[in-house]
C-alpha cells in the first residue's frame, strides 16, 4: 500500500514534500538552514502536528549542524534562537512544542556532559531521525488500537488530513483506516474537502486514492446529509492539541462534524499521540487558535473566489471531550472521564522505535 514520505533527512538536507502542490504536482524541497524550515512550516509546505514536530527537530538540528559556533558557548546562544526561530511558527499543534522541549532537553545532557561541538552535532541529528521513526512506530501503534473500533464493513468519515502527510508515518487517523482496511474491513471513507484550505480534497483524497482504499469525496456543507442519511459507521479524525479534560483542537469544521455525529448516534473519535496532549490546561478554552491569512479564504490557488470583503480564518476549532468516544494513542485507548484515562496513558512506558 502506498505512504508519501513528507519528510527525511538526507546527507543533503533535509528533504520536504511541498503540500500546497498536490495533488497536480509532486515537488521537493531540500532545506539546508534552519530558517528555511521554518518558513516551510509557517506557509503550510509540511503540515499536520506530528509532520510539523518532526520538521521543527529536523529544524533544530540542521541548525546545530550548520552553525557557525567556534566554541560550545557560542552555540549554547545561538540554539535559544534556533528554538525561537521555529517555536514563533504555528502556535496551536503541540507537537511542535515538545520536539523542540526534546531537542531541548537532548541538548542539555549533551551540555552537562562536557560533549564535543562535533559530538553535540552528532548528537542532534541522531536525536531527529529519532524522533522521525518514533512518529512512525507510534502511527502503527495507534492504528491498531482503533482498527478494533471500525465497523467491519460500511462508510467511516475523517476530516481534514490526518494520512502519512500529516505525520510521516502511516498517519493517525487515516493510520486507522489503513490498518482495518489491511485486516479485512471492507471499508468505504467520506472525505469532506475541508475548506478553505482543502486539505481533504487536495491530501487525504490523493492519499486513500494512491493507497487503493475506497472514497467519496464530499463538500463540507454535505457532511450532515450524509450523517443521517449515509450509514456512516464511525468518525476519526486528527488533533494537533488534547486539553486535560479531552476537549480537543483539530482542523476548523471538526467541531460541527462531532455535534452533528452525537446528533445521528455515530461514535466520533480522536487518533492522535501521547505528544499531542497538553495536560497543562484544563480544557479547550485555554487551546490558542491560530488564525491565518484572510486570503486563503478569498482565494483558492491564488484564484479570487470572492469580492474584497474582510474574511475570517480560525485554522482551528475545539471539539468539547463530551462528543468524542474515545481517543486512540500509541499507549492504548483513552475513554471518558479523560481526567483520569489521559493522565494514566501519559504516564505509562513511552514507545520506543525499534532498533
Amino acid at each position: 500500500m502506498y505512504v508519501a514520505q513528507p519528510i527525511e533527512w538526507t546527507d543533503r538536507g533535509v528533504v520536504m514534500l511541498d503540500q500546497r502542490r498536490l495533488p497536480a504536482k509532486e515537488i521537493y524541497y531540500t532545506y539546508t538552514d534552519y530558517r528555511e524550515v521554518a518558513k516551510a512550516i509557517r506557509e503550510m509546505v509540511i503540515r499536520g502536528a506530528p509532520a510539523i514536530g518532526v520538521a521543527a527537530a529536523m529544524g533544530v538540528a540542521l541548525g546545530v549542524l550548520h552553525s557557525r559556533a567556534t566554541s560550545v558557548d557560542e552555540l549554547q546562544a545561538e540554539f535559544a534562537e534556533i528554538s525561537r526561530e521555529l517555536a514563533d511558527t504555528r502556535p496551536t499543534a503541540v507537537d511542535l512544542f515538545w520536539a523542540l522541549q526534546r531537542m531541548k532537553t537532548r541538548f542539555t545532557e549533551l551540555l552537562a556532559s562536557s560533549a564535543s561541538l562535533p559530538e553535540i552535532r552528532s548528537a542532534l541529528i541522531a536525536e531527529a531521525r529519532e524522533v522521525h521513526l518514533e512518529k512512525k512506530a507510534t502511527d502503527e501503534a495507534i492504528g491498531r488500537f482503533g482498527a478494533e473500533f471500525m465497523p467491519k464493513e460500511g462508510q467511516v468519515m475523517t476530516q481534514c488530513n490526518a494520512g502519512a502527510l500529516a505525520t510521516g508515518g502511516i498517519g493517525t487517523a487515516l493510520g486507522v483506516i489503513r490498518v482495518a482496511f489491511q485486516q479485512g474491513h471492507k471499508l468505504h471513507v467520506l472525505v469532506p474537502e475541508t475548506r478553505p484550505y482543502l486539505q481533504g480534497a487536495r491530501l487525504t483524497a490523493w492519499e486513500l486514492l494512491r493507497g487503493g482504499i475506497p472514497l467519496t469525496l464530499i463538500t463540507d456543507n454535505m457532511v450532515g446529509h450524509f450523517l443521517k442519511t449515509g450509514k456512516v459507521g464511525a468518525i476519526v479524525t486528527g488533533a494537533d492539541r488534547i486539553a486535560a479534560n479531552g476537549d480537543t483542537a483539530n482542523k476548523i469544521g471538526t467541531y460541527q462534524i462531532a455535534v452533528l455525529a452525537k446528533e445521528n448516534n455515530v461514535p466520533f473519535y480522536i487518533a492522535a499521540p501521547i505528544s499531542t496532549f497538553d495536560l497543562s490546561i484544563p480544557d479547550g478554552e485555554h487551546i490558542p487558535i491560530e488564525e491565518r491569512s484572510a486570503a486563503e479564504v478569498t482565494h483558492i490557488q491564488g484564484v479570487r473566489i470572492a469580492p474584497d470583503v474582510p474574511a475570517a480564518h480560525p485554522a482551528f476549532d475545539v471539539t468539547p471531550s463530551r462528543y468524542i468516544r474515545a481517543i486512540f494513542t500509541e499507549r492504548g485507548v483513552a475513554q471518558a472521564p479523560y481526567i483520569e484515562s489521559l493522565r494514566r496513558l501519559a504516564a505509562a512506558q513511552p514507545l520506543r522505535a525499534a532498533p
